[in-house]
């Protein structure tokens, strides 16, 4: 993983299908294939058909708070940019100069760093869903998905 986040994966036949976004972005498989079908084929098991599309998946043992715009005194921060919420018991950005292949890099790591016990929730600022940002999104959501 060069960039920190796991590979894209592609399912082709006489279609492409994204079904896990990663390091090859949406935009560089359009502009070589020409475009994607959206919908993804149903499993006929139940089971996933790529690894990494369980609804909650890549979660630390605290809850994630997305898109935050403000912070607890007792949630930890994942931020993205120049500009922080302030209030945080801790904080961690994953690019303070906005660029998204250095937040991939450093997704993992700082989730983990930012999972104390002592804290309540990780709040994670909003990050572009463009290019690199969809898999960084995709892996939040799963983060902060319901744990069965």
């Amino acid at each position: 993983c060069p960039l920190g986040i796991e590979s894209t994966v592609l399912a082709v036949d006489n279609e492409v299908r994204l079904l896990r976004p990663g390091g090859l972005t949406r935009e560089a498989i359009v502009a070589e294939v020409g475009g994607l079908v959206e919908s993804l084929p149903e499993p006929t098991d139940g089971a996933p058909i790529s690894p990494g599309q369980l609804p909650s998946h890549y979660a630390p043992s605290l809850p994630l708070r997305l898109e935050a715009t403000t912070v607890a005194a007792d949630e930890a921060l994942l931020a993205f940019g120049p500009d922080l919420p302030e209030g945080a018991a801790l904080s961690l950005n994953l690019s303070p100069s906005g660029d998204l292949a250095e937040a991939c890099a450093n997704l993992f790591t700082m989730l983990h760093q930012l999972d104390r016990p002592e804290l309540q929730a990780i709040a994670v600022m909003a990050i572009p869903r463009r290019g690199l940002g969809a898999a960084l999104n995709d892996r939040l959501r799963r983060a902060a998905a319901p744990r069965d």
